[in-house]
């Protein structure tokens, strides 16, 4: 019995012990607790977020700032182009457009170089007339042009012009951000700029004017609005490089329009900075893309010889011609030339347009699923 007490009396000195312990365990958290002070660290995060927030507003802010200021210096280097000389003291004057043919070009140089397209100036040697951002004027001389491009370029007797920078269309990415500058209408909207992205690459249009069929090839679309006075005006990266020139527009639909890659037409303005000439070469031939073959199909019955993969298809050998003196045929596939791939007229014209008259190239040529290789020396164009 003695015993069974003393073991009652340790069990209630344990339970008591217990109970003071815990007792005395909370109450120093509960203390702690109390005491515990919120810092400006426990905002940190809440604070950082505010602060990230705030820095992308202002951030966008800046870039539109830097955008800005882009396309502001950009539109100094663009001109107005007229085939008429207005009687003012600029054609930019109250003229309509349809009175004065006004169209855009862009400064590739300081000394006086301005790309453009050759139906907004005209054929080589014929004049035109300028007027600078400044509001001077000059009388400018087609130095080049190639209907088939719709390129020219045209000299104005200036030094120390502003000059656009030329990007790489090679690189160009559905998507990418763009602007189009031009001189739509005419006086009250010269140098209007519009925004838009790259719709599309490689595009082929038919075009059929004064009862003539052609094909425009290779251009990039775009969403940018392309207005008529558009023409020959810079296509621009939000960075100011041009990386097109803005041509023609679908007039059934809603932003629908296209500018030709830069980068066919940057060859020749090296060789007229570089030499102050361009000595054309050419091989002789009318080829197409296989974008161009659908059309070429409606209205051929044999579509086995324009059915291909890659290279560009040889519609056409010029008499006379450097290819008229080689083993190249009407229906060749051209796949390549010096080793170079071709996959578009583009990319034949740029090649070409880097070698001089005389020189001799290789083309590895498909004819009825045979490949052959055929050497000719270049013509003068």
């Amino acid at each position: 019995m003695r015993r069974s007490k003393k073991n009652n009396s340790r069990k209630i000195i344990i339970i008591s012990v217990f109970f003071i312990f815990i007792w005395v365990f909370g109450f120093y958290l509960y203390t702690t607790y109390q005491n515990i002070e919120i810092t400006p660290n426990n905002y940190t995060a809440e604070r950082q977020l505010s602060t990230n927030t705030e820095q992308t507003v202002e951030n966008a802010e800046e870039n539109s700032k830097i955008i800005a200021d882009v396309i502001e210096d950009t539109t100094k280097k663009v001109v107005g182009i007229s085939k008429l000389k207005s009687a003012g003291s600029s054609i930019f004057s109250n003229n309509e457009e349809d009175d004065l043919g006004l169209g855009t070009g862009f400064i590739v140089s300081q000394d006086g170089y301005i790309v453009s397209n050759s139906h907004v100036t005209g054929e080589k040697y014929s004049k035109c007339y300028i007027t600078l951002e400044t509001g001077n004027n000059y009388e400018g001389t087609v130095v080049w042009a190639d209907s088939d491009l719709d390129l020219s370029i045209v000299k104005v007797n200036a030094k120390n012009l502003p000059y656009v920078n030329l990007g790489d269309s090679k690189n160009v990415r559905v998507g990418e951000t763009v602007y189009a500058i031009g001189n739509p209408i005419g006086f009250e909207f010269r140098r209007t700029v519009t925004s838009g992205i790259i719709s599309a690459k490689n595009r082929t249009i038919k075009l059929e004017e004064e009862g003539k069929v052609s094909y425009m090839t290779d251009l990039l679309q775009t969403d940018a609005t392309i207005n008529p006075g558009n023409s020959g005006g810079p296509l621009i990266y939000p960075n100011g490089d041009v990386i097109g020139i803005n041509t023609v527009k679908i007039t059934s639909a809603e932003g629908i329009g296209f500018a030709i890659p830069i980068n066919i037409i940057k060859p020749i303005i090296d060789s007229f900075k570089n030499t102050a000439t361009f000595d054309e070469a050419t091989i002789g031939i009318y080829a197409y893309d296989r974008e161009v073959i659908p059309y070429l199909n409606s209205t051929n019955t044999n579509k086995s010889n324009t059915s291909f993969d890659t290279g560009i298809y040889v519609a056409q050998i010029t008499k006379n011609g450097p290819a008229s003196n080689s083993d190249l045929k009407e229906g060749d596939i051209i796949i390549s030339i010096d080793d170079k791939e071709l996959n578009t007229m583009n990319d034949l014209r740029e090649y070409i347009y880097t070698k001089k008259p005389n020189d001799e190239v290789t083309l590895k040529v498909s004819r009825n699923k045979i490949t052959k290789e055929i050497k000719l020396r270049l013509g003068k164009k």
